[in-house]
């Protein structure tokens, strides 16, 4: 194949998975869709083997492909038909946890299937013990809402009813799920109709024949990628808080082996699966794999199955990463993964310096609010992910109030949280002085602050209240993330843990703060004048320069810093 024509269908591919994404977006029903983007998009070929991913969440890049290949195990693709439409959150089938429902469709031309189109959008609700299916006490999957095996829910366009009203019993929020559902369903058939176009352009053989030459591109890229880290035996380790039912902390270990432009991850060493919400299916211990390699080697490589052909993703059974049925796995999607790319990061440090950066604040930190909307009178889940500091980097600060790594989320913005549900935020900013110091400061993590109206539930799912986010080359840790609860004059009702569940008054005050990225290099290294445009900024305080390399004495009354 030419280079142009394979560059030409490639590059389309590419942009039907971003197309899918916009789609979706504008079509969705909840705000968690359409104004924080919690979804992904992807076309895999007829076999199951991811061909494109649009720019979506990072965490996702492995969990597609592998619904797909298990979906085309249990379903003959000669059966599909055009306008087909299947759903599934099933763990068994590539799944990461419940929230996360996958949309899949066949792309039939003549007969033939030549591609499958899937949207992965994360479902306000599918049930389970709470509002927003999340509960840092639940011990079993069960708890955590309705799992759907692969079924079909629209068959040649038109809705197989009751398969529908089926799901949707079981769920909290039913007209807006199926607006969700529907959203889906028609990303997938742009897709469908952007493929078909292809086909008919180029013709069947040559659009499959692109689809393979681009597994073969990405994989001779990242091999080159990987050769470029030294060969050796690397190890790391780092732990999660707790698992949200007990107290106690749980490892997390990786022994990486780099050799010959191949890279394997060996999770043997990890502790055995939680009782709480914080185990992570296999399926997304190897996205984060996929994220953590993409992130020290190349991101420009595309993301497709050639891609991942150098990485080995090895994880004994039984354990946080890899948990036997019915474990639970809610927390474990957004949370331990970050873990996994932390002590990857960790292990990889001393042989890359100039490309890994301190730990991040390792967190999705999600809050939910649900209870009864007196204004409708109807019941309300409101759903956010939080922000936080990212780790100092080799040449610069670490970013401040940023989503995590896994995620490529945006915010709720105020006004539509306030007009949607009967919250007030009446607080959301910055955390001076909670970036780890060092030569390059770890960044700021974030203060939100959320009034009900209402009496309410509030369910956090959060990380690094406990294990603050660690500092490399002599950076200082970032300081811990909190979560309090404020009576309606301001005073601290209860402190809470990351991962736990507690009732509102109407009136009080939900207040989370994550935590701030670890700091890179000693802080004695640190410029003054960084230290003198922090202050300006506001991100360190006076009497936190100190911490920062910079003597109190040395401070002038107008945030300068005197030189010798």
């Amino acid at each position: 194949m030419d280079p142009i024509t394979f560059e030409v269908i490639r590059s389309a591919l590419y942009a039907i998975a971003d197309e899918m994404k916009v789609i979706l977006m504008r079509s969705a029903r909840s705000p968690l869709l359409k104004e924080a983007g919690d979804l992904s998009c992807a076309l895999t070929d007829a076999h199951g083997r991811l061909v494109a991913q649009g720019d979506d969440m990072p965490i996702h890049l492995g969990v597609m492909a592998f619904t797909v290949k298990e979906l085309l195990r249990r379903v003959d693709g000669a059966t599909m038909g055009p306008g087909d439409f299947y759903l599934t959150n099933a763990l068994a089938v590539g799944g990461n946890h419940l929230p996360d429902v996958k949309g899949v469709a066949p792309i039939v031309v003549d007969g033939h299937l030549v591609a499958v189109a899937e949207t992965l959008a994360h479902w306000a609700d599918v049930g389970g013990m709470i509002p927003g299916s999340y509960s840092a006490r639940a011990t079993e999957i069960y708890q955590e809402g309705l799992q759907i095996p692969p079924v079909k829910v629209i068959e040649g366009g038109k809705i197989r009813q009751e398969v529908v009203d089926l799901i949707l019993a079981n769920v909290r929020g039913r007209e807006q799920r199926l607006g969700d559902l529907m959203a889906q369903y028609a990303a997938t058939q742009y897709a469908d109709r952007r493929v078909r176009a292809l086909v008919e352009a180029f013709g069947r053989d040559t659009v499959l024949e692109a689809m393979e030459a681009s597994f073969d591109y990405s994989e001779r890229r990242m091999r080159q990628a990987i050769g470029t880290i030294p060969d050796g035996v690397y190890q790391g380790e780092d732990f999660m808080d707790d698992d949200g039912v007990g107290r106690r902390p749980y490892r997390v270990a990786v022994t990486v082996t780099v050799a010959g432009g191949e890279i394997t991850y060996d999770f043997a060493g990890t502790d055995p699966q939680a009782g709480g919400p914080i185990n992570t299916t296999y399926f997304i211990t190897c996205s984060a794999a996929y994220c953590a390699t993409r992130n020290l080697t190349d991101p420009s490589i595309p993301a497709n199955e050639g891609c991942y052909r150098p990485i080995r993703v090895l994880v004994p059974e039984g354990t946080l990463l890899n948990p036997r049925h019915p474990a639970p796995v809610v927390a474990g999607n957004h949370e331990t993964s970050e873990r996994v790319i932390d002590v990857i990061f960790r292990a990889l440090a001393d042989a890359i310096p100039t490309r890994v950066t301190a730990a991040c604040f390792g967190s999705a930190f999600v809050s939910i609010l649900s209870g009864l909307d007196r204004r409708r009178g109807s019941a309300f889940t409101f759903y956010e992910i939080g922000p936080g500091g990212y780790g100092g980097r080799p040449s610069r600060d670490g970013t401040n109030g940023t989503r995590a790594r896994i995620g490529n989320t945006m915010n709720t913005p105020a006004e539509i949280v306030e007009k949607t549900y009967p919250v007030r935020v009446v607080e959301y900013g910055l955390i001076p002085d909670s970036g780890g110091s060092g030569r390059f400061r770890g960044g700021l993590g974030v203060r939100r602050a959320y009034k009900v109206l209402v009496p309410a539930i509030a369910s956090v799912m959060g990380e690094r209240c406990r294990f603050r986010p660690y500092g490399l080359f002599g950076g200082d840790p970032g300081r811990a993330g909190r979560v309090q609860i404020l009576t309606p004059g301001g005073m601290v009702r209860r402190s809470l843990r990351g991962k736990e569940v507690a009732k509102l008054k109407a009136g009080e005050v939900l207040v989370v703060e994550t935590a701030g990225g670890g700091g890179y290099g000693r802080c004695e290294e640190r410029s003054p004048a960084a230290v003198e445009a922090d202050i300006a900024d506001g991100y360190v305080t006076l009497e936190e320069t100190v911490r920062h390399g910079v003597p109190a004495n040395l401070v002038t009354t107008d945030g300068g810093v005197e030189r010798s």
